[in-house]
């Protein structure tokens, strides 16, 4: 790479001011590009702002907030008074290229449901999501704000069409156009590349974790696993026959380390590296790279569940892991259950190359595919630019509903529960500051018309005890009121 003064030399990044994509994802997705794949080596210095606007014609604008995003995302970093520098991180081993996939030296079937029937009583029953929303509970979108109206008028016009092209079997991989409008969205604002072809969609997410589980395990197979984790994609992942092995997680996400310890040969890793759930931290640039390279070194692939990176509160969307994997690894998940509301059950994977022929060939001799009219309807609602409407008032909905949770926890719950912020997703941890018992209080809890999970609910090996609490179901007033009911009973409990 040749040096000047200024920085680093760029070469011209191809923008197309055509592409549905903006300019400044254009210019990000070259960056970003560049610095994995090595043009741009660890430590070396960037351009400034200015000189980078100037070379690739763009905005000075444009050019800060590439770099705020790449920032955000690790791959840079600042000196002050110095400049923009590439991510000394980088200097690691790189992870190497996914080899071609191989029939397994085992065809001993899957067990699937005799297993699940085996499984320990820890995996049920599954968390509660009543039909109207209480305080607190977890994994559902806020109902209230939805756009009924917009979304009842999209459905009109997909059933005016004529009956041979409403009526028909559905495409098992997923509507050709809800497909693209997937990759377009996961361009712009997920820094995924992605081509339709990649991309297949399920009866949600759930669903596409059992044909993972399904299609890329034998039992026995080894898995890393979250330490807590989400019990969806844990039960899923037991009923494939795998054997799951807790990787603790810390502030910077799973532990690698610790996981290689345990089980330096695994089959698969399931992580959320954007939110950590259900803790919510992410998952740092380090950590990414580490799994990255372990997963290369033993032929592992790694499910990457991005269940609510869409929603993020101030700064950048945290990064996702399939954004820095260059060697084919990561096996993106993604849902509109979370984003949209929980009935729609569409979800979809992004496979690496090496996988999309066998999904493919999979899904046409087993799938029967999702709902027609709800693919039509969803591509519809996102290529006319609601998608991203509903999306950016979302996050101003949840930002307000998270911060009246933090203060009146601080208010109420002081000396009780220590109520973590967040920045992202829609649902936070309690953690206790005396000993009491987790599930008495969620039972308890329960009788007052509140719902709270216990942390040790996500766990497979002991953990720290404490509360998940969601805030994005129901209006401030009533979180306000359901924290004053919660510390009444825990003062309650503890006296």
């Amino acid at each position: 790479m040749v040096k000047y003064a200024g920085g680093a030399l760029i070469p011209p990044i191809r923008i197309d001011r055509d592409d549905e994509s903006s300019v400044t994802a254009q210019l990000a997705s070259g960056l970003r590009e560049l610095i994995l794949s090595g043009r741009l080596a660890a430590g070396e210095r960037l351009p400034s702002s200015r000189t980078l606007a100037k070379d690739q014609g763009v905005s000075r604008t444009t050019a800060v907030t590439v770099y705020e995003q790449l920032m955000a995302e690790e791959l840079i970093y600042s000196r002050v008074g110095a400049g923009a520098y590439v991510s000394e991180t980088l200097d690691q081993e790189r992870p190497q290229k996914a080899e071609p996939v191989q029939e397994p030296a085992d065809t001993t079937p899957p067990r699937l449901a005799r297993l699940s029937l085996e499984a320990s009583e820890q995996y049920f029953p599954r968390l509660s999501h009543p039909p109207v929303p209480r305080p607190f509970v977890t994994g559902m979108p806020a109902n209230d704000e939805f756009p009924m109206a917009l979304w009842a008028r999209l459905s009109a016009q997909y059933w005016r069409q004529s009956r041979h092209l409403v009526l028909g079997y559905p495409d098992p991989v997923g509507l050709y156009e809800l497909r693209k409008a997937i990759c377009n969205h996961l361009k712009a604002n997920r820094g995924v590349a992605c081509e339709p072809d990649d991309v297949f969609i399920f009866n949600g997410a759930q669903d596409a974790f059992n044909r993972i589980g399904q299609m890329l395990l034998n039992p026995g197979d080894k898995v890393w696993f979250e330490n807590p984790g989400p019990i969806g994609a844990r039960n899923s992942l037991v009923s494939s026959g795998a054997s799951l092995v807790p990787v603790p997680v810390d502030d910077q996400g799973i532990d690698v380390a610790a996981g290689l310890k345990t089980c330096p040969e695994f089959r698969m890793a399931f992580v959320t590296p954007a939110r950590q759930h259900p803790l919510g931290v992410t998952m740092s640039l380090g950590r990414r790279l580490e799994l990255l390279s372990a997963a290369g070194r033993c032929g592992a692939w790694i499910v990457e569940d991005d269940y609510d990176g869409e929603f993020y509160y101030s700064g950048h969307p945290a990064p996702t892991l399939k954004s820095v994997d260059t060697a084919g690894r990561v096996i993106y998940v993604g849902t509109f259950s979370k984003v949209m509301f929980a009935a729609l059950r569409l979800g979809y994977i992004v496979a690496p190359p090496e996988l999309a022929k066998m999904f493919r060939r999979v899904a046409g001799a087993t799938m029967q595919g999702a709902p027609s009219s709800l693919q039509a309807i969803m591509a519809n609602f996102m290529e006319q630019g609601h998608f991203n409407a509903h999306l950016r008032r979302m996050r101003r909905i949840y930002a307000e509903r998270q911060a009246a949770l933090i203060t009146s926890a601080e208010e109420h719950l002081g000396g009780l529960l220590d109520v973590q912020p967040t920045t992202t997703g829609f649902q936070t941890v309690g953690r206790f500051l005396s000993e009491i018992d987790e599930d008495a209080v969620a039972a308890k809890a329960l009788e007052r018309g509140i719902i709270v999970s216990p942390l040790s609910r996500f766990s497979l090996a002991p953990a720290q005890k404490g509360l998940i609490l969601g805030f994005s179901a129901v209006s401030p007033r009533a979180t306000v009121s359901a924290v004053q009911d919660l510390a009444d009973l825990l003062r309650e409990m503890r006296g």
